[in-house]
């Protein structure tokens, strides 16, 4: 059981019994399936059907390192030689607009999900001042982002580690409890009219006809609409999305309280990740543990292996807590595509689709809930940019055996550079 799993109520949705007719069906009630409904209700758009293999929050959703900042997986940079400066600025926007939207929906809605608006801090584990200057330098001249540089001196105030020489502090950001999120999200939709089926695993969707027809094993939902949401647990599902996926699997772990013995190690309550390209990622609980996460894999091994190996990062970084316990540890798949952006579209069969979050989730998931009700609800184009994108092949086996390949690479570039 994960942390979150074991800190969140789990309130039961009823399983789909019956056969259905509505304006949108979304099959999947991780992030991107509740912001694609709470966004079409805002819109107007009643009449939803959102059906869940699992349970709310089963996949990524619920197991995240809970870290809502802006940004894609791929760096922008990467993003201005293939798309130019001006769509790159005004994707990126859309997600710093998506944080913001997460903001006020958990203030309107009154969500209990642990929200922390300390910021996130980037910090550098490598001993070159120009990492973070440089940085910090791009994002105000090209973003207009005023990401604050913080000394070697200032990092170590706060982060009692000798393994950082500095920090960039992303005020606007925050972290929270991403099961409480999903959760109060899903109970406050259903509240405002939503149809929401748990343990209702899709098997078949029958798009032939203008009419949907998605089916379940005790019953079928008829739809005008019909949104996939699947991400790294998508099967398949639907091949022509199923062959683009890479599911990664990533690891958390969670320790015991640790009351005053965790300003040992921190003097802040940002979250943290750092500048290496295998980094690890970290934040204070609200109850005094430190949630760490990191690493990524093909293989799926057992939590207590990925206890160890966490645990292992974490005192490489903070010795003073060496002898801590942990006590929830857990693994989880992400969706990836081979171009490291989310794949947001439509299929030639008229099915949506919004997946591919994986490594930097939360708000472009949010940011795939608007812009998919706007092309449902008003027939507004995608952003531009993200059709160029698509759904390259990941090549199965091949591609994850890739992935891991190139994670050990660069995982070893940063031995090599330490």
């Amino acid at each position: 059981m994960t942390f979150y799993q074991s800190t969140a109520p789990s309130p039961a949705y009823p399983a789909l019994q019956t056969n259905l007719s509505c304006e949108v069906c979304i099959i999947g009630a991780g992030y991107a399936g509740l912001a694609t409904a709470a966004s079409l209700l805002e819109r107007g758009i009643k009449n939803i059907v959102l059906l869940e293999a699992e349970y709310v929050g089963y996949g990524a959703s619920g197991r995240n390192g809970g870290f809502v900042f802006g940004g894609f997986s791929l760096g922008n940079q990467a993003l201005i030689k293939q798309l130019g400066l001006a769509r790159t600025r005004h994707l990126y926007q859309l997600t710093l607009d998506s944080v913001e939207l997460i903001r006020q929906r958990i203030d309107k809605y009154t969500i209990d999900c642990e929200k922390n608006d300390s910021g996130v801090l980037l910090a550098n584990w490598f001993d070159d001042e120009r990492i973070l200057t440089q940085q910090q330098q791009f994002m105000q001249q090209q973003f207009h982002v005023d990401w604050e540089l913080w000394s070697c001196e200032q990092t170590r105030e706060k982060l009692h580690s000798q393994r950082y020489f500095g920090a960039l502090h992303e005020k606007n950001a925050f972290h929270f409890h991403p099961l409480k999120y999903a959760q109060g999200l899903a109970a406050t939709l259903v509240a405002k009219g939503l149809q929401l089926y748990e343990g209702a695993r899709v098997n078949k969707i029958d798009s032939s006809t203008g009419e949907k027809i998605v089916h379940t094993r005790h019953g079928q939902v008829k739809a005008q609409h019909v949104v996939i949401c699947c991400g790294g647990y998508i099967d398949q599902l639907k091949p022509a999305l199923s062959r683009s996926v890479l599911p990664i699997t990533t690891f958390a772990m969670a320790t015991e309280p640790l009351g005053e013995r965790l300003d040992e190690a921190l003097s802040t309550s940002a979250a943290v990740y750092d500048t290496r390209f295998a980094f690890d990622y970290y934040r204070p609980l609200a109850d005094s543990r430190i949630l760490w996460g990191g690493r990524i894999s093909i293989f799926n091994p057992h939590p207590r292996e990925i206890a160890r190996l966490l645990y292992d990062d974490m005192v490489k970084v903070y010795p003073q807590l060496a002898g801590v316990k942990v006590e929830h540890a857990w693994s989880g798949k992400m969706s990836y595509a081979r171009h490291q952006m989310p794949q947001i579209g439509q299929l030639p069969d008229g099915l949506w689709y919004g997946m591919g979050f994986g490594g930097h989730g939360i708000s472009t998931t949010t940011l795939a809930g608007e812009v998919l009700a706007d092309a449902i609800a008003t027939r507004q184009p995608l952003p531009s940019g993200l059709e160029q994108f698509g759904l390259p092949a990941s090549f199965g086996a091949l591609g994850l055996l890739a992935a891991q390949c190139t994670y050990w690479y660069y995982g070893l570039r940063d031995r090599w550079k330490e």
